[in-house]
């Protein structure tokens, strides 16, 4: 078996080991739908990589809306709970991928922009609860999205490995460079929501994946 002591793997949850980026496409169209407005082409790729309440804010300067930030998280809270806590499935055998990780002795982390209300319902979901040593939000870095490497860097220290000796996987060019710059090897995991940014991507990663049984065992 191959040996990954003292090795961290830092896992991002949307479109990278949950195929849940669909939920949020759909969560847009009856949001803005609503309120009479189409999903402009560019809307994801701009809030792919922000806070939540950073993506409220933008909406609302965007559309001009009158809702509150609060008001919107609430009405998205409410439709993503359930979204996440009965439709997201697990990436093609990203579950087995992480057991064998853990089983070769390295330790494991999420590092997301997903609230607590939709992570833990998401990975109870899916079975995946119960095999990360530890699982970090943005809300432990003030709210700092990803196009900053702070999630990666407090994530490492939580963890207690050396920045050089984590491997993260991700699917978004924001969260690629971002753990780049952390000192890190990164592994991109396609998804549809980056298919714009895919060829950078493949440029600035160090390695790239359609499916978890394309990863690497030793880390």
């Amino acid at each position: 078996m191959t040996d990954n002591k003292g090795k961290g793997a830092i896992f991002d949850l949307d479109g990278t080991l949950l195929d849940s980026m669909g939920v949020w496409d759909q969560i847009d169209v009856d949001f803005l739908g609503r309120r009479g407005i189409e999903v402009p082409d560019d809307y994801m790729a701009k809030v792919s990589a922000m806070g939540f309440r950073d993506i409220a804010e933008y909406t609302i300067r965007r559309f001009g809306l009158s809702d509150t930030p609060e008001d919107l998280m609430d009405e998205w809270n409410r439709m993503a709970v359930r979204a996440y806590s009965t439709m997201v499935e697990a990436k093609p055998h990203a579950i087995e991928y992480v057991t064998r990780l853990k089983e070769s002795g390295a330790r494991l982390a999420i590092a997301t922009t997903l609230p607590v209300e939709l992570r833990g319902p998401a990975m109870d979901h899916v079975g995946m609860s119960g095999l990360f040593d530890v699982v970090c939000g943005i809300e432990a870095v003030d709210h700092v999205g990803k196009d900053r490497p702070d999630i990666y860097r407090h994530t490492a220290g939580r963890l207690g490995v050396e920045p050089d000796k984590c491997t993260v996987f991700e699917d978004l060019l924001e969260g690629v460079r971002s753990a780049k710059k952390a000192g890190m090897t990164v592994w991109a995991m396609h998804d549809d929501s980056s298919d714009r940014s895919w060829p950078v991507i493949c440029d600035e990663a160090d390695g790239v994946l359609f499916d978890f049984d394309q990863a690497p065992l030793s880390l």
